[in-house]
């Protein structure tokens, strides 16, 4: 009773002194403490609330098919795997490896799943051989397949504003080994602390003073994910005071799981460039080029390792000291008991392995993805992109990409001073499908500035003829390529007074010439003669057909004053090189949701086609254009295996330079000029066919038919006079026609021959060939 008296007495004359420090923190603690606490704790709610839902879209190249019969060279095949992450190795076992012996190829896929349903994970064995795909089996079974197809190559990320790049993973799909190791490696005791670790401090306290400097820290993963999310890496008492009432925070209101799964997806482990690899997920394909759950134990044990100090142990600049961390983390892994002594003998053994080009993906093709934004406007506005958590599929063809632009490179360089100031653009399509499979919108890959692909409308030239002569050709009763048309010189007077007197580009006229040549030496006056006799309002109206509009009504629209842009001169040629088919031309396949369902798909289902018999006619005619016409140096060049059907451009004073042309899988367009519309000096044969044909030199295709196609037959036509005759009359040619629009009477060489000898010409007539000159 006693003692309690004396402590009551004590407390007393305690109270004095103690109470206006007492008042003071109750004061503090009501008045600051708990308010700052109830603004962190909503702050530590809204930033993992971001974590799962502000998942940025990605975007996706199209899966690569192997099949036998599709085009497919080794270059090309080895692009595409390493732009989809592949790496190779003596076997290609581990799935998004690869190995081959000469021209046959062991693939190891990783399966997807994308618009069109996907494909699950297989090893397999790619045969390759003259230009083409040429057997897939299963690796395993040796049993054929079909088909196959390779997870797409991610080529873009739809950011919010920071550039960062996570892979998002669940805490069940990680690796176990990841999971324990970096507990075992970074806090031991975390299933059992409050967010901070007492012991631990005092342990590293203590280690530090005995060292002298800092040797050991004692912050928990939480505290670690707490500095990532919150925090900046300055060192003072109030950052240390925040990030141990957010670790509180955060321990009070999420489980374990949730905290750990966090870490795994924010953890920062390194740079590219301008972009931070935050992430295990991201740092697996930043460092390895293959998933996270494809990891083996030494690579996960090096990215466990540089969570101490990703630029201090970055393995490409200092692989030195990135191999010593990893070794003592795996000695960590059998200390603890994660591994057996074999296990880490081997892992120890083993190199680093770091892929020499694995990089996360960028936006590398600005230009594509400019088309692809644009076509998936209405459905998606640009907040649902950044935060959606969406996977865009498209069509674009990495290996076409690539090659378009080193083409577009390759003849600018090749043009000396010339291409100095000279800009470039280009569009590749799949010429059955419509499918955009590269775009180009700058002579610099990667340009992020003016996309001259989509939004430069420069005058077209010649390329719009094909279109005249096609307009002609539905009417085959009245028209075909044998028919003569008059190449002589014109006067029209103009709406405002002035006359237009146009000239060939050879400065001469040549009479009455058959249709096909006019379009092979790509003649003005005789395209000029034959669409005012069609009409050019018919000429006007096919082309808006198309989507188009400002088309210059005057006769000067026949040889080219029309002003598209590279992307919709495609658009026009689509119709051609798809058989008479108007497809749309799209960049993107279909949208993915988080949970893999598919919520848009963008299909293109092709009609009969119309005016076919007419397309295929002028096809076979553009043949003649890169046989003995403008384009004359593809058909004695290595392509001419190609077969290709072509025409070139060119605008007044060689401002503008085009060239559009399909094989039987491919058609390209590709456009130069200078943007201050100063002339080039570039014909359409000496520009855009340059790039062109360094197109072709390096993308596996199949050639274009070299007959005139289903609907047609081959006659041979004396054009003097349009009738059938026989091959040794003179002067016969032979043209593919309309099945059935001539009369099948054959004219003989009698009264030819008669007229040979009154005019004291007594010699037999040469059989005539079936090749054009």
């Amino acid at each position: 009773m006693a003692m309690i008296t004396r402590m009551g007495a004590f407390a007393r004359r305690s109270w004095r002194w103690l109470r206006v420090p007492f008042w003071v923190a109750l004061g503090l603690g009501v008045g600051f403490l708990l308010p700052y606490t109830l603004i962190l704790n909503k702050r530590v709610q809204d930033r993992f609330n971001d974590l799962v839902f502000a998942v940025p879209t990605r975007v996706y190249a199209r899966p690569l098919e192997l099949a036998p019969g599709v085009p497919m060279s080794p270059a090309a095949l080895e692009l595409e795997l390493t732009f989809a992450g592949y790496t190779r190795d003596g076997a290609g076992k581990v799935p998004g490896t690869w190995t081959h012996s000469g021209s046959r190829y062991v693939i190891s896929s990783r399966g997807y799943a994308g618009p069109d349903g996907g494909e699950l994970p297989k090893r397999i064995r790619v045969t390759l051989g003259q230009g083409q795909v040429e057997s897939v089996v299963d690796a395993g079974s040796g049993a054929p397949l079909e088909v196959a197809h390779l997870d797409p190559a991610r080529i873009a990320t739809v950011y919010g504003a920071q550039q960062e790049e996570r892979r998002i993973v669940r805490l069940a799909d990680v690796p176990p080994l990841l999971v324990t190791g970096l507990q075992a490696v970074e806090d031991r005791d975390f299933k059992h602390h409050i967010g901070l670790d007492f012991t631990a401090i005092l342990r590293a306290a203590f280690a530090n003073l005995r060292a002298g400097h800092t040797v050991q820290g004692g912050s928990t993963l939480t505290q670690q994910l707490v500095r990532n999310l919150f925090l900046d890496r300055s060192q003072n008492l109030v950052r240390k005071f925040n990030e141990a009432l957010l670790s509180l925070l955060i321990e009070a209101h999420y489980s374990k799981d949730r905290i750990l799964e966090a870490y795994i997806n924010e953890v920062f482990l390194g740079q590219q460039g301008s972009q931070a690899v935050h992430g295990f997920a991201a740092g697996a394909e930043f460092y390895f080029g293959r998933r996270l759950e494809d990891l083996r134990p030494q690579e996960i044990a090096l990215l466990v390792g540089m969570v101490k100090g990703p630029s201090y142990y970055d393995p490409r600049r200092f692989p030195e000291r990135a191999l010593a961390r990893r070794n003592l983390v795996l000695k960590e892994f059998y200390d603890t008991g994660l591994l057996d002594a074999n296990q880490v003998n081997a892992a120890q053994a083993a190199p680093l392995d770091i892929a020499p080009n694995a990089q996360l993906p960028h936006n590398r093709f600005p230009a594509f993805m400019d088309l692809v934004r644009a076509q998936i406007t209405s459905d998606f506005d640009d907040e649902t992109l950044s935060k959606g958590n969406l996977s865009i599929f498209t069509t674009l063809d990495p290996a076409a990409q690539l090659y378009a632009e080193q083409a577009v490179s390759t003849a600018l360089k090749g043009l000396g001073k010339r291409g100095e100031k000279v800009q470039a653009a280009g569009v590749v399509t799949d010429a059955d499908t419509g499918s955009v499979l590269a775009v180009v919108g700058s002579r610099t890959p990667g340009d992020t500035g003016f996309n001259r692909a989509l939004d430069a409308r420069r005058p077209i030239g010649s390329l719009v003829k094909p279109f005249v002569y096609l307009v002609a050709l539905t009417d085959p009763s009245r028209w075909n390529l044998a028919t003569l048309l008059d190449d002589s010189p014109i006067m029209l007077r103009q709406p405002n007074g002035t006359t237009w007197m146009p000239q060939n580009d050879d400065n001469q006229s040549h009479g009455q010439v058959p249709m096909v040549d006019a379009l092979a030496h790509s003649w003005n006056l005789a395209t000029i003669h034959l669409g005012l006799a069609v009409g050019v309002q018919r000429v006007k109206a096919f082309l808006e057909s198309f989507g188009f509009t400002d088309i210059n009504p005057s006769p000067s629209m026949l040889i080219g004053a029309v002003d598209l842009s590279p992307f919709q001169v495609a658009q026009l040629y689509q119709y051609l090189a798809s058989d008479g088919h108007a497809l749309p031309l799209l960049a993107v396949r279909g949208v993915v949701d988080g949970s893999g369902h598919t919520i848009k798909r963008y299909e293109v289902e092709g009609g009969k086609g119309e005016y076919q018999q007419a397309v295929r006619l002028v096809t076979w005619a553009m043949q003649q254009v890169a046989e003995y016409g403008t384009a004359h140096s593809l058909g004695s060049s290595s392509l001419s295996w190609l077969n290709a059907a072509g025409k070139t451009g060119t605008s007044n004073d060689m401002r503008d330079s085009w060239f559009a042309g399909f094989t039987g899988k491919h058609l390209a367009v590709f456009w130069m000029g200078r943007d201050d519309n100063k002339p080039t000096t570039l014909f359409g044969a000496t520009g855009g066919l340059r790039a062109w044909q360094e197109l072709f030199r390096r993308l596996p295709t199949r050639p274009l038919s070299a007959s005139p196609g289903e609907g047609l037959e081959m006659a041979w036509i004396n054009p003097t006079d349009g009738k059938r005759t026989q091959p040794g009359c003179e002067g016969a040619r032979q043209f593919p026609v309309v099945a059935g629009s001539l009369p099948a009477d054959t004219e003989g060489c009698f009264w030819q021959q008669i007229g040979n000898l009154f005019s004291g010409d007594g010699s037999t007539p040469a059989p005539a060939t079936s090749t054009l000159p």
